[in-house]
């Protein structure tokens, strides 16, 4: 049974996220994100406070009302300082953030960057699902800023430096998926 905090942070993503789509294929609930996150960061034994950031990690970057002082006072100043660490500053432009993103994971926290590989985990996973559902591989990058050569190359530049600072299994896991989206037809 997951703890009271994680259960609390579990619905605070339910409530901040609602009526939120992830990127991907389909109308799939912004939600589930964070869920597999944290199932990922439950599975590798992480503790209750890198869980309930790992449900937490977008809400102050994706969702409004949400602050760092919001997320320290209702989940405490552990949860917070993970969250803080991994919030994107979205006044600066798409690759400025992702540059910094990846600079950033060499100082973090290594439970920041246990939450961040298990997020960035995810997204590859659902990305190489999308480019296996035979939709147009034209249209799965579309929806990248970055577009497919600058979207796989950041995110396999971020992956290099993750895998240096998180859990080895989590780190085998990320090779792979990168791995696996460089060698699909479109990837």
């Amino acid at each position: 049974m997951f703890s009271e905090r994680i259960e609390r942070a579990l619905r605070t993503a339910q409530e901040a996220h609602a009526g939120q789509t992830r990127k991907g294929l389909g109308a799939v609930p912004y939600v589930t994100h964070p869920v597999h996150v944290a199932i990922l960061l439950a599975r590798l034994g992480a503790d209750d406070v890198a869980i309930t950031a790992g449900l937490l990690h977008d809400v102050v970057e994706d969702c409004e009302g949400w602050t760092d002082a919001r997320v320290e006072l209702e989940f405490g100043p552990e949860v917070a300082a993970i969250v803080r660490e991994l919030t994107e500053d979205k006044s600066r432009s798409w690759r400025e953030r992702k540059l910094d993103g990846i600079e950033r994971v060499k100082h973090m926290s290594v439970a920041a960057a246990t939450v961040k590989a298990a997020d960035k985990l995810h997204n590859l996973r659902a990305l190489v699902a999308d480019l296996r559902s035979g939709a147009p591989a034209s249209a799965v990058w579309a929806r990248f800023n970055g577009g497919r050569d600058r979207t796989l190359e950041l995110s396999t530049q971020l992956v290099n430096e993750l895998v240096e600072r998180v859990d080895p299994r989590l780190g085998r896991e990320l090779r792979a998926a990168i791995e696996e989206l460089h060698e699909l037809p479109g990837g």
